[in-house]
């Protein structure tokens, strides 16, 4: 399994090679992940604009299967046949394990109110104070590394035992000292450091499907959702 996780970094590298730089805290952010999923954790999202689009697509992306199946327990199957045998079997056979990822960029009922009612720039923070729990991971992503947003929600992660892995440009901005891990694309310019952040998270999802489901592949994986 190392060796094969080990290939994703390499593939990655080889297609984009100004990541070559970035590869050992890609890696340190993929251990923290990995823990994180090993204690019933979870992970939780956010960045602006093109940014909170890519905190719904890593969502979209660890929720179901990337490249690998990812079969319910068979005892959550018998479950469900038991329940109804029509729509169980249908369903033992199309649901999917999934790696819990919350987006918080994704909740317009709750950001608005907070934001109208109360702080514009605290609604991730409050957002992650809600939904999140010790051992759970905060993954920030800004391309500046400054937005005030972002930064809120970091401290709250820090005050209440969550982890911090930032997502940034080539300078880091204040994220990076609230980041346990901090990944730093070797761009400046919003847009080019955004072109590099979706490798970096491709990789990631592909690594965490790996390690959960890549043994599994043949059978039905044994990870929480439902088993």
């Amino acid at each position: 399994m190392k060796k094969k996780i080990s290939n994703y970094i390499q593939d990655l590298v080889y297609r984009y090679p100004a990541l070559a730089e970035c590869q050992e805290s890609i890696m340190n952010g993929f251990q923290i992940f990995i823990e994180c999923y090993r204690h019933d954790g979870k992970l939780l999202i956010a960045g602006n604009g093109g940014s909170a689009a890519d905190s719904e697509h890593i969502a979209g992306e660890l929720m179901k299967r990337f490249k690998i199946g990812r079969s319910v327990p068979q005892s959550l199957a018998d479950r469900l046949c038991e329940i109804d045998e029509i729509r169980g079997k249908r369903l033992s056979g199309n649901l999917e394990c999934g790696l819990m990822a919350i987006p918080l960029v994704a909740h317009e009922a709750l950001s608005t109110a907070y934001s109208n009612d109360v702080d514009g720039c605290g609604v991730f923070a409050q957002q992650l104070y809600g939904f999140g729990r010790m051992g759970d991971v905060f993954l920030a992503i800004s391309t500046s590394g400054n937005s005030e947003n972002i930064l809120n929600a970091a401290v709250v992660a820090r005050a209440v035992g969550i982890k911090v892995v930032g997502l940034t440009g080539q300078c880091g901005g204040e994220l990076a000292k609230w980041s346990d891990v901090s990944v730093k694309v070797p761009e400046k310019e919003t847009y080019k450091v955004q072109e590099l952040h979706l490798p970096v998270y491709h990789c990631w999802c592909m690594m965490l499907e790996e390690y959960f489901f890549g043994q599994n592949r043949d059978g039905r994986a044994e990870i929480r959702s439902g088993g």
